[in-house]
């Protein structure tokens, strides 16, 4: 998401800056303090979303808004301004919210959730996980069938560790919680990682899993997870978590709990 942001103030861009940024950490945002710097940016790269101050030196934000409009009639306006008394008017230029100063994190998450022009974010990866509720691996849209399900909750495990190096005693104790340590069950476990190895390469994604010697861990990088997205505060994962987390893993439990104090 390519957002700018415009103040002539210096620390009021700062401060916008800084809750812009914890809204959307993953935001390409760039600041202007200047009307001209801003419009010749927004001509060369068609920002989704453009947070403009009311009053500024050289151009009254209102006007700023129309010509962000005739660049690019997809550019979402969002005045924050510390003037109450312009809302009606920044609404006659299509504006998107009206945010008072000192804006917010959450101000910015509710004003992103009600885009005039929503952004659809494009992404290359073709890989998919869904933790919020019961656990699935997406490929091109498609479910993966995993050939044992305990392979699947190995994967779930190490998806919920966010790419740490768990140790195979450590996986091992959590997806058998009721069995003792013996050699059978590590006998059991290699198995079970050859099967999971087979599967995601199968299907070509075998970068996904990252191996050294008595670990394992995911590459996050090569997948998109609503979990990431909902620390990462992007609206949509924040608002598809309705309560349950890997629901089908005991394990699981915990993080759930975590996930609501966040709420």
């Amino acid at each position: 998401m390519k957002i700018l942001a415009v103040d002539d103030e210096v620390f009021a861009l700062e401060d916008l800056s800084r809750a812009i940024k914890a809204a959307l950490p993953d935001c390409e945002l760039c600041c202007f303090g200047t009307p001209g710097e801003a419009l010749r940016h927004a001509a060369e790269t068609a920002p989704d979303i453009a947070f403009l101050d009311i009053s500024l030196c050289g151009m009254n934000g209102l006007a700023l808004a129309k010509r962000f409009k005739d660049i690019n009639g997809k550019t979402n306006i969002i005045f924050a301004t510390g003037y109450s008394e312009y809302a009606v008017d920044a609404f006659s230029v299509q504006a998107s919210d009206y945010l008072l100063k000192p804006v917010t994190r959450e101000a910015i998450i509710r004003a992103i959730e009600h885009l005039r022009e929503p952004v659809v974010e494009k992404s290359d990866q073709r890989v998919r996980v869904q933790t919020f509720g019961n656990f699935e691996v997406f490929v091109g849209g498609k479910p993966l069938a995993f050939t044992r399900l305990k392979a699947k909750e190995l994967l779930a495990y190490l998806i919920n560790r966010r790419g740490a190096y768990c140790g195979n005693d450590e996986i091992a104790a959590a997806i058998w919680e009721d069995k003792e340590d013996s050699q059978a069950l590590k006998s059991h476990f290699r198995h079970l990682v050859a099967d999971l190895t087979k599967t995601l390469a199968d299907n070509n994604i075998g970068s996904m899993l990252v191996k050294k010697r008595g670990h394992l861990a995911v590459d996050p990088g090569t997948f998109r997870c609503d979990l990431y997205d909902f620390y990462n505060g992007k609206p949509d994962a924040v608002n598809s978590y309705a309560g349950e987390y890997m629901a089908q893993y005991s394990w699981a439990e915990f993080i759930n709990a975590y996930l609501e104090d966040m709420l």
